[in-house]
């Protein structure tokens, strides 16, 4: 219902009296559910009808009779109502114009019969019509909370009242209709089958599972029947969101759509499926889908692409993960058996190992440890999440609860604000409210941060990607710099600082947008709609939008690609646009029906939200789009486009940066400027400094090569004086030498020659290269480590412990480090003493 709030509060007057509505829905804050229950899913279907201030309680009960009654064909007996304790109306309806008896129609508290939108907002008394699968338990002492024997169907919500940010209700000035029944639990009503599971929505896919496991799912027992059923829903759902544009990824939506897919994998697994199998399965959800979702077929190969990347990807992280997880679990046993515990815990550190070493999503880790009757420190986990988490989080939409509540607040008693900003820049406005740190006010001095909303605006509130104008409101003695504007249920939210004079409410300022800041904004934003046609044209026509960001100075559009783009797509993606640009092709904005603008092959946006008529750039044999951005009004006014970088933000999702206008003169100045400093440095053209470079990297080498010969013939001469150092221990010969400075390189060679000119011998170097850092060598010859079994790797490893670290290599020659410059004369004389006792 959140689209119709705004008419609910009365901030906008409906198109239309009624309305009724079937929507898809994705919900997994209680996805533990799915399979365990008759009716939990992640996808599922939500019927409803609507009434803004039209019909009301009385006709909408007897609707939804009439509905379940006579159109569903239910019989009345089975059916029972509940009611808000306190709707005396709705009771009396429900007995005397339906003729429900009072047994069948129960009182129920605000927790189950009480419908608000958030903690602020439309709010109202509900009542829900329920099915009873068991009517011959008679009417004394019903208990809807009984879901062997009732299941809900039918919830109609009276939208009366708006609730504030401190609790109180007030009455709406329409009151309103609001319903909702779930098509999933009517089908398994009208089907007469024990669960939704097991009705022609689902049950044709769990049947193809089941076929690949080899599996009769009326013959399988529960554990099994529950992987089933969470394959069945969870594929669903995986099907609807990659159709609709999502792509896999680690943040938002994105990682909702990955964690689905790595259930399904594991839940396959569980029941013995092995290798890829979800895109065979998917095959069957897009069958039973595409008649009233075409999307599923018309995506089909962008939905098993994805599917086949991300099942392999994981199938493999899955092995390590279980494999980890099973020692950890077994080790956990020993210790409860040992100490006679009971439930035992999944350390926090180990299920953060599991996630952030081997890509082992915590709630995967969760449900394993479920079924062995284990639990997780989750916020043990957390910690450890934040101690050591090294990459940012990923930018999300950030809502000031603060101002929406104001807002709320002064909903009923101003108007949405008029933007007129597509064709002026500058004019009158009245200001509606003044707010300071999200608290309405009536007036603001100098050096205040404010909030201002007004009856009319030129500047453009950040929506579709694009941010926010900036620029100035004046009047007499009174001056404000906005900064930025964003839009909260209809109103246009001026962010800005009072620079000069007092600031009122009810004052009329002119209002004026910063024109070079729109007219760079104008052309990025036209930029990146030639973008997008470009990728579809060069790259792959199944491309799209997965993200954009649209400001005065560049561009970023992110979009679905399970590769990155080579260097030639790139300079063809970059060259059919300025094309185009050079082509002057003018841009068509016009207002029409959202079914006539996608029947013309418009594109829209995912995740935008559009109403009945919606705006469409159209640049002729280029792009059309739905988008409320702004433009400019021929591609020659962009001038240049320019490519800045392109990347992958997460799986199957790339970003390309470029720059648009003016803004490519200042990318070029800086690297020309660049380029220049080169030249004058490297003495050479500017054609002439990759030649340059490339000669200098070959002199650079063939002079680290001509140092490392000359380091390695220091460290031989050195060696070789140290050899009169060396001592007779029986037959054997050993020499431990500190080599000073000696890089890793030198020090082995050096041993190695030494152990070569010794004979039958074991020598034993260290050297300290650099600050805190230690290099270690051994190396023995044949009879030392054949006859005497002296291993130069394990012995060297041994001794590199001293100065805190490790080592190792072959039985004659051992390299090792350490991090302990101060321990290391202790090591060679451990390493010495050692070599005496065992060569003696």
């Amino acid at each position: 219902m959140l689209p119709f709030k705004p008419i609910f509060l009365g901030q906008k007057t409906p198109d239309y009296p009624r309305a009724t509505t079937s929507q898809k829905c994705i919900r997994t804050n209680d996805i533990e559910n799915v399979g365990r229950t008759a009716r939990h899913h992640t996808f599922f279907e939500m019927l409803g009808n609507f009434s803004f201030g039209d019909y009301f309680k009385s006709q909408a009960i007897a609707w939804g009779w009439e509905l379940s009654t006579q159109v569903f064909q239910l019989p009345p007996e089975r059916i029972v109502v509940s009611v808000f304790r306190e709707d005396d109306e709705a009771f009396a309806i429900w007995r005397d114009e339906v003729g429900i008896p009072e047994k069948r129609i129960i009182r129920m508290g605000e927790e189950d019969n009480f419908w608000k939108s958030g903690v602020t907002g439309p709010c109202g008394p509900c009542s829900e019509l329920y099915y009873d699968f068991k009517p011959e338990l008679g009417d004394d002492n019903i208990d809807l909370e009984d879901d062997t024997r009732f299941i809900e169907f039918y919830n109609l919500v009276f939208m009366q009242y708006n609730r504030d940010a401190d609790g109180n209700l007030t009455p709406l000035q329409n009151k309103n209709i609001d319903t909702g029944m779930g098509l999933e639990r009517m089908a398994q009503i009208l089907q007469q089958v024990p669960n939704n599971y097991e009705t022609d929505l689902i049950f044709p896919i769990i049947a193809t599972a089941g076929k690949l496991a080899n599996i009769d799912y009326s013959k399988a027992d529960e554990n099994t029947k529950v992987s089933l059923k969470v394959i069945g829903d969870h594929v669903r759902s995986i099907v609807q969101m990659i159709a609709d544009g999502i792509s896999a990824s680690n943040i938002g939506r994105g990682y909702i759509l990955r964690r689905l897919i790595r259930r399904v994998v594991r839940h396959g697994r569980l029941i013995g499926i092995d290798g890829n199998f979800i895109s065979e399965v998917a095959e069957t959800a897009i069958q039973l889908l595409e008649g009233v979702y075409s999307n599923t077929r018309e995506r089909e190969k962008v939905i098993k692409t994805e599917l086949q990347r991300e099942e392999s990807a994981f199938l493999a992280t899955l092995e390590r993960g279980e494999k980890l997880l099973n020692e950890v679990i077994i080790k956990l046993r020993s210790q409860q058996q040992d100490s006679h515990l009971g439930c035992a815990t999944i350390s926090g550190e180990d299920a953060f190992t599991l996630y952030d070493t081997y890509g082992f999503p915590l709630e995967l880790t969760q449900e394993i440890a479920e079924e062995e009757g284990l639990t997780v420190d989750v916020s043990g986990f957390e910690a450890e999440m934040e101690a050591q988490r090294t990459r940012s989080q990923s930018a999300h939409e950030t809502i000031d609860l603060t101002v929406q509540g104001s807002i709320d607040k002064l909903a009923e008693h101003i108007h949405p604000t008029e933007f007129l900003g597509y064709s002026e820049y500058q004019l009158i406005s009245h200001i509606e409210a003044l707010l300071i740190e999200g608290k309405s006010v009536e007036k603001a001095e100098t050096g205040r941060k404010v909030q201002l909303i007004f009856n009319k605006t030129p500047f453009y509130a950040e929506s579709g990607g694009q941010i926010g104008d900036r620029g100035y409101l004046a009047g007499e003695d009174v001056l404000v710099s906005i900064e930025d504007v964003q839009k909260e249920s209809g109103f246009f939210v001026h962010y800005g600082t009072v620079e000069r004079g007092i600031v009122t409410v009810g004052q009329k300022l002119r209002a004026t947008i910063d024109k070079a800041c729109r007219n760079r904004v104008r052309a990025n934003h036209t930029a990146t709609h030639l973008l997008q046609s470009a990728l579809k044209k060069v790259v792959d026509e199944n491309i799209s939008q997965a993200g954009s960001l649209v400001s005065f100075d560049k561009l970023r559009f992110d979009f679905n690609c399970p590769q990155p783009l080579t260097k030639q797509q790139l300079q063809q993606v970059e060259d059919l646009i300025n094309t185009w640009i050079a082509e002057a092709h003018p841009t068509d904005i016009s207002i029409m029906g959202i079914d006539e603008a996608k029947a013309k092959g418009a594109i829209a946006m995912f995740g935008e939200k559009y109403g009945s008529e919606v705006r469409v750039i159209d640049i002729p044999r280029v792009s059309m789009e739905l988008c409320g951005g702004t433009h400019v009004n021929n591609t020659a006014e962009i001038g240049l486009f320019k490519i800045i970088s392109e990347t992958g933000v997460a799986s199957g999702i790339r970003r390309i940066e470029a720059v648009a206008g003016a803004s490519v003169l200042e990318y070029l100045k800086v690297r020309d400027d660049v380029v220049k400093q080169l030249s004058d440095k490297l003495k050479a053209k500017p054609e002439e400094i990759v030649d340059r470079f490339s000669n200098l990297q070959s002199e650079l080498k063939a002079t680290q090569k001509e140092l490392e010969n000359v380091k390695q013939e220091l460290a031989l001469l050195k060696s070789e004086s140290l050899i009169n150092q060396a001592e007779s221990i029986g037959e054997f010969k050993i020499l431990v030498a500190n080599m000073g400075d000696l890089d890793a390189k030198s020090l082995q060679s050096a041993g190695e020659k030494l152990q070569q000119k010794l004979g039958n011998s074991a020598v034993i170097l260290a050297s300290i290269p650099e600050a805190n850092k230690v290099s270690l060598v051994a190396a023995f010859g044949e009879k030392v480590y054949q006859e005497k079994q002296l291993q130069a790797g394990k012995f060297i490893g041994e001794i590199a412990k001293i100065c805190g670290g490790g080592g190792g290599g072959k039985p004659n020659l051992a390299q090792a480090g350490g991090k302990d410059a101060s321990k290391v004369e202790e090591a060679l004389t451990t390493a010495k003493n050692k070599l005496i006792e065992t060569l003696s």
